[in-house]
């Protein structure tokens, strides 16, 4: 009997401290709602145009959510179902950096690794001197992506080693730190650094020490349960069926079997508003860490040596990318998008995240996020000091 004791005791535990964040009201705060109804607009504007089909909106503002709304509908084909703020996503690379580079920091603070360690001190077959610091900041020369059917034939499906193969070995096109380029190998070969380091896949690796830290509850890779029941479908494929629960990105899905780097994460507003405080807190939410708030320091900055291509470890500051910073937010905002329409931003200067999901790519891909997630960002920078007359 004692040890079915002491399960159930962690159980309840768990359903304790598994809470989403407090909520406010706009006002309350100094924040202008009806400011934040211009977001809304340009939201209901985006699905009126066939944008999107749907999305879920989530603002943090001092450890507190105080805007979540959902829009439209999160499928479209072959029925209808509208959105619920409930609604899990699958993030696309927006896992670049809530998962793999969370994890790297994470091994860093342990004193696993070094920014300045070369790639093949942990995969010996690599070829040239990357460092880890150019992988997380896309200045490593490595190719932006793979052609999967290549790979497909080459090592067969899934090859996760294959695929380590592959980049190990493939064109670097340029010197390690002197120009920038975004890649999808470059998460990827992180992704083999943290699972050698912790003998733990990267799935594994991130519920344990991120995900279930902070009591994100429906933050995962591969989900089931209640957690799949909740994503929203992404691209219809070319036999009718959508894909729904299973990563949208070919990479990540062909050849890693839907734990990667590069993507594979679903989440949802409620979980991601959480990581999203826990950032703006030092690396802490309700008294659980994940990092310290020197290792969120690091991780948001851009290094020095790269200064010029606006990247830092596994996020965006002022890169070509990071439109979805808008024109309001401060210089030391950063964040990250996903191929799928996932978006977030976290400002610490002043103190705001906001998080925008959408999946843009159902049930056709060949609509962009990149104007809406701008007017949305800049609407709801804009209400935030501004209380109604």
């Amino acid at each position: 009997m004692k040890p079915l004791f002491i399960f159930t005791i962690s159980l309840f535990s768990l359903s304790v401290f598994a809470q989403p964040l407090e909520r406010a009201i706009p006002e309350d705060l100094g924040i202008d709602s009806r400011r934040l109804h211009y977001a809304d607009e340009a939201i209901y504007q985006a699905i009126a145009d066939r944008e999107i089909p749907g999305a879920v909106l989530a603002v943090v503002y001092e450890g507190k959510m105080v805007y979540l709304k959902a829009y439209g509908n999160k499928q479209v084909y072959p029925d209808t179902i509208p959105m619920d703020v409930n609604t899990v996503f699958d993030m696309a690379s927006v896992s670049k950096s809530m998962s793999t580079a969370v994890s790297t920091i994470i091994l860093l603070e342990r004193g696993q690794l070094r920014l300045s360690d070369r790639v093949n001190m942990y995969i010996p077959d690599f070829k040239g001197n990357i460092r880890l610091v150019d992988l997380l900041t896309h200045t490593s020369g490595l190719p932006s992506y793979a052609t999967v059917d290549s790979l497909r034939l080459w090592y067969g499906e899934p090859n996760p080693d294959g695929l380590i193969d592959y980049i190990s070995n493939c064109r670097r096109y340029f010197d390690p730190g002197t120009e920038f380029q975004y890649s999808c190998l470059n998460f990827i070969t992180l992704q083999r650094i943290i699972e050698t380091i912790s003998g733990q896949s990267l799935k594994d690796f991130a519920k344990a020490n991120i995900f279930d830290v902070l009591g994100m509850e429906h933050t995962c890779y591969q989900p089931e349960g209640e957690t799949l029941a909740r994503v929203a479908p992404t691209e219809k494929q070319k036999d009718g069926s959508v894909l729904r629960g299973v990563v949208h990105d070919p990479l990540a899905r062909v050849m890693n079997g839907g734990i990667s780097g590069n993507a594979g994460v679903f989440s949802d507003a409620e979980d991601m508003a959480i990581l999203a405080a826990a950032l703006l807190n030092g690396g802490a939410y309700n008294g659980k860490r994940i990092l310290s708030p020197q290792g969120v320091k690091v991780m948001s900055a851009v290094p020095a040596s790269v200064k010029e291509f606006g990247r830092s470890l596994g996020w965006d500051l002022d890169s070509d990318y990071a439109s979805n910073k808008g024109n309001l937010l401060s210089d030391n905002a950063y964040g990250h998008t996903g191929y799928t329409g996932t978006s977030i931003v976290i400002d610490p200067d002043n103190d705001i995240a906001i998080i925008l999901l959408t999946n843009r790519v159902h049930p056709d891909d060949g609509n962009s996020t990149v104007r809406l997630r701008a007017v949305v960002a800049n609407a709801v920078a804009a209400s935030f000091g501004c209380p109604p007359d």
